[in-house]
């Protein structure tokens, strides 16, 4: 697979990569300027000449990866024998890292709205953990993005979630929707709440929790009603549509904020790129 079918892959199943890219190159090189390669964090496609050129590339990508936020680097490479290679030649070689896009959602509820979302979710970039108390309640066939977790208490599974994950609760009981989002509160790391409801739910929440010492900032994350007002109806997918909306907006409104945060680094890597070539007089 060369590293334009990777970027393709990789972005289609949410990965993060880090493109490598022969920005400059002077004398004898494996492989000339604009010579491209991907690195996720357990492949490597395409190649920029391999032996320990590539081996370091690699290295300094994968180091990246762990970080995992968008960044840009340049490093520049003397191609003898501190490297092991006798070209003789030097490169400069450009890092891109772009983050994973894959949206991590915890779905609590089987029921018909969480079996109707689920369908439209097993279609999108992201991962679903799939809770419910009641194993005969969810479907024969699962997506494949789609992990079912069976809980006699739904609360505790919040902590296998990363930072940043959406949370989305329909379960058949007031009382599991109460006690999963205090533990998602407490957490205060999550990316979205979601709480299907009426306002006057959210309203008897609001004061449970506040007794419990939550703040009111705190507890203005609960979306509640959740979904999108412009999408109105009661039938279950009517319901699940809506509140996939809201997901959507929410996590294309991070990944435009990632963006940006590239366009900017663009124009910091410019700069550095001039120092380079000063610093080592290319």
């Amino acid at each position: 697979m060369n590293w334009v079918e990777a970027i393709n892959q990789l972005n289609t199943s949410g990965d993060a990569f880090v493109l490598v890219t022969l920005l400059v190159t002077r004398g004898s090189t494996p492989r000339d300027a604009g010579t491209k390669m991907v690195i996720s964090a357990d492949a490597t496609y395409d190649t920029i000449g391999g032996g320990h050129l590539e081996y370091q590339v690699i290295a300094t990508a994968q180091k990246m990866l762990t970080e995992q936020q968008p960044q840009q680097h340049l490093a520049y490479f003397p191609l003898g024998p501190s490297l092991g290679q006798c070209c003789g030649g030097s490169t400069i070689v450009l890092f891109e890292q772009f983050s994973a896009n894959q949206v991590n959602i915890m779905l609590f509820g089987a029921g018909h709205v969480g079996q109707a979302l689920v369908s439209i979710l097993s279609e999108l970039p992201c991962h679903v953990s799939w809770v419910d108390s009641r194993q005969a309640q969810f479907p024969s066939t699962i997506p494949s993005n789609v992990t079912t977790i069976t809980s006699e208490y739904p609360a505790d599974e919040v902590n296998l979630m990363p930072e940043n994950s959406y949370y989305l609760i329909m379960t058949h009981s007031h009382q599991q929707d109460f006690d999963i989002c205090e533990a998602i509160l407490k957490l205060n790391h999550f990316g979205y709440l979601g709480l299907i409801g009426s306002k006057s739910k959210r309203q008897r929440f609001k004061q449970r929790l506040t007794l419990k010492n939550f703040t009111d900032k705190i507890i203005s994350r609960i979306h509640c009603p959740m979904g999108l007002d412009e999408v109105p109806g009661k039938r279950p997918m009517e319901v699940a549509v809506s509140i996939a909306g809201k997901v959507i907006n929410h996590y294309q409104q991070n990944q435009s904020n990632e963006e940006a945060l590239k366009v900017k680094q663009q124009s910091i890597h410019w700069k550095q790129l001039k120092s380079v070539l000063t610093d080592n007089n290319l």
